[in-house]
């Protein structure tokens, strides 16, 4: 008999619910929710709206099970790109809209004092400056990811590079920025 790896195992769990296995479904469910909760609560920051979107993404893989290729990412890269991009749609969702110009001119000035905005000024000069040092897909790459909300799959597709080439473009660019903004 073969033992099956942990990631063979939810891999084989997710083609399972992709037949309709429901008891499959609730291995999966009972195996990966934990971290999926967690994803979930960190870019939500609200518990019960986290909740919420947990049972959204459980719909979501069960209907797309079939979608998941083996071999393409990992079994529980592919549940976490799942969960991750459900909750940055929430985010997208929460952004206001002004319907009307009248009602959007309305808002009264918040703005900071001089002196706090002659600090954040600086601070702003600063990080135009550290991202000026980036190669320019880089730096879009980064303020894409951190600024805009985009996914890292979407920025991968929208520079025609491989999701994990993606991630380390972002994980280098931000500890390039780090050095820039301590020195």
């Amino acid at each position: 008999m073969v033992m099956q790896t942990p990631t063979q195992d939810i891999a084989d769990l997710i083609s399972r619910c992709a037949l309709r296995d429901r008891a499959a479904f609730r291995s999966l469910y009972e195996r990966t929710s934990a971290k999926l909760f967690g994803v979930t609560l960190r870019i939500l920051k609200d518990r019960s709206e986290a909740e919420e979107a947990i049972q959204e993404v459980y719909v979501k893989i069960w209907q797309r099970a079939d979608r998941y290729v083996a071999g393409g990412y990992s079994p529980i890269s592919w549940l976490v790109a799942v969960a991750r991009n459900h909750a940055l749609d929430i985010l997208r969702a929460r952004r206001p809209v002004a319907d009307d110009i009248d009602v959007a001119l309305e808002i009264p000035d918040a703005g900071p004092d001089p002196e706090r905005a002659a600090e954040n000024s600086d601070e702003r000069s600063r990080i135009d400056f550290c991202l000026g040092q980036l190669d320019g897909d880089k730096a879009e790459a980064v303020k894409g990811a951190y600024l805009d909300g985009y996914s890292y799959e979407e920025l991968a597709e929208k520079y025609s590079v491989p999701l994990n080439t993606m991630r380390t473009w972002l994980r280098r660019s931000l500890l390039k920025l780090r050095e820039c903004l301590t020195a």
